[in-house]
């Protein structure tokens, strides 16, 4: 069953196992309010349990293009498509959310996301590869993020 996410009244509902469940909600939130802002779309999530297909889509395109396997369990995922963009995200216990942006008509506009919750190690199935950059949220805190551009089709 999906739920909406609330970016004005942030809520760590389906979120508790994670040690940042605090901060974890709060960049759920920050994207909920992303999608709103930008999009005009009420961001969903399902519990992972719920969702397997869309861990699949996630796991597939990260092993393929860049040989990563999280060991951290996924608590929640979204999936839906705005415009020409299909997006799907995970969100893992550990604090980390994988976001995949996949542009239906444009090859050239296709990555994943990784954004670590504050007070989240950077996982070590990323550490060394990627470089972080630092982006303020008064929902999330500090977020950390990075990208790589997606090859494959998907």
């Amino acid at each position: 069953m999906s739920m909406p996410v609330d970016f004005k009244d942030v809520s760590t509902v389906g979120l508790e196992t994670s040690p940042v469940a605090g901060t974890l909600a709060g960049l759920r939130a920050n994207e909920a309010r992303y999608f709103m802002n930008k999009y005009q779309h009420e961001f969903t999530v399902t519990a992972a349990r719920e969702s397997q297909d869309t861990l699949d889509y996630v796991n597939k395109i990260l092993k393929e293009e860049r040989d990563i396997e999280f060991a951290a369990k996924p608590l929640e995922t979204s999936r839906f498509q705005v415009e020409n963009i299909f997006w799907a995200c995970v969100f893992y216990e550990s604090g980390l959310e994988v976001n995949v942006l996949y542009t239906i008509d444009d090859p050239k506009k296709r990555a994943v996301g990784f954004k670590l919750s504050e007070g989240m190690d950077v996982p070590a199935e990323l550490e060394g590869k990627f470089k972080f950059a630092r982006q303020k949220s008064k929902l999330a805190g500090t977020i950390r993020g990075s990208y790589f551009v997606i090859k494959g089709e998907y």
